[in-house]
């Protein structure tokens, strides 16, 4: 009961850096138009995360029972993935790289069940989960994200050529809160989620293992013999996801908002809808996306349409090394605190 108790307060902590860490993805650009103030952008954020997070529960189960076999993954074993995904966590955000906290989980699941299935890769679902739900998605994602955000830049770009500039301002500063609220709600719906997976996987665990057995009747709530997830993980991680968003990310925000290209509040719109599109879509069938990498390459692709030259690719290079060392950096990492964890 103790280790159960553990995993579920590393859960709640890995939501809340969640929420700070991600904020800038439905913030940045908003805050870097200067359509809304960044207090303001927080707080519309927060809550829109939050409506989010109450509006399924697809990707959570595909985070908990679609990535590896759950006979082998123990109380020990998800406490070692979100150590190593926290871990991760704060390490790209004090350098203000904005990774990818979902395969920052996933990553480091897969390493601490390899870990305690003794080395036996056998136990990720690569067919089923892993390829059609990560892999796949991790490149086709980020790619549409670039491309449709460059298509309808364009196309905004050739309607408004007539438009006097002070009303393209005027018009796109009132859309652009739209589309930051519905980037917001995106993220809820998908980042929010995968901390419900892991809890309820952990709950599942702890009930399949008679960890519960011998329980009080007030804490029978807690047994999962079936992988749904209940509703008080639901609420929990969804009001953990708005808390940590409202306590910011600045350094995210600047990377995002003001160091990759200087966007407009035109700009801003286009980013935040192909993103919201996107990730809204992967939500409904249970993808668990990378809404870092869709918000970002969406503003890489605006940028690319209004100036090619006027986006730092410099920094562009710096955040795509951060993706690709995502996965397997958490990954070793949960693997080795897996092994350090069964020597003793």
């Amino acid at each position: 009961m103790t280790l159960f108790l553990f995993v579920v307060v590393m859960a709640i902590l890995f939501e809340y850096i969640n929420g700070f860490h991600d904020a800038a993805n439905a913030i940045a650009t908003v805050v870097s138009t200067k359509v809304l103030t960044p207090r303001q952008a927080i707080g519309l954020a927060a809550f829109f995360n939050l409506t989010g997070a109450l509006a399924g529960t697809a990707v959570a189960a595909t985070i908990g029972k679609g990535m590896v076999d759950t006979n082998v993954v123990t109380i020990g074993a998800i406490s070692c993935a979100l150590i190593g995904a926290i871990v991760w966590n704060l390490i790209t955000w004090f350098l203000g790289l904005p990774s990818s906290s979902s395969h920052a989980l996933i990553g480091g699941l897969c390493g601490s069940a390899i870990a305690y299935a003794h080395g036996n890769w056998n136990v990720l679902h690569w067919r089923t989960g892993l390829l059609p739900k990560v892999v796949v998605p991790m490149v086709t994602s980020p790619l549409l994200g670039f491309i449709l955000g460059g298509m309808l830049m364009f196309i905004l770009t050739l309607t408004l050529r007539a438009a006097t500039p002070h009303l393209v301002h005027s018009i796109f500063g009132k859309l652009q809160l739209i589309s930051a609220a519905w980037m917001a709600h995106s993220h809820g719906t998908n980042d929010a989620q995968k901390t419900m997976g892991i809890i309820t996987l952990a709950l599942f665990t702890a009930t399949t293992g008679h960890s519960f057995d011998g329980l009080p009747p007030m804490f029978r709530f807690l047994s999962t013999p079936q992988f749904i997830v209940p509703k008080w993980v639901v609420v929990l991680c969804a009001l953990t996801m708005a808390a940590g968003t409202a306590a910011g990310g600045w350094r995210i925000i600047r990377t995002l908002g003001h160091h990759m290209v200087k966007l407009q509040p035109v700009h801003g719109f286009a980013a935040e809808t192909t993103a919201a599109l996107i990730i809204q879509v992967a939500s409904s069938r249970g993808i668990p996306l990378s809404t870092t990498h869709v918000i970002s390459t969406s503003i890489m692709g605006v940028g690319a349409v209004k100036r090619f030259s006027g986006v730092k690719w410099s920094v562009v290079e710096r955040i795509v090394w951060a993706w690709v060392f995502t996965l397997p950096a958490c990954g070793l990492i949960s693997y080795i605190l897996a092994r350090v964890a069964a020597i003793f």
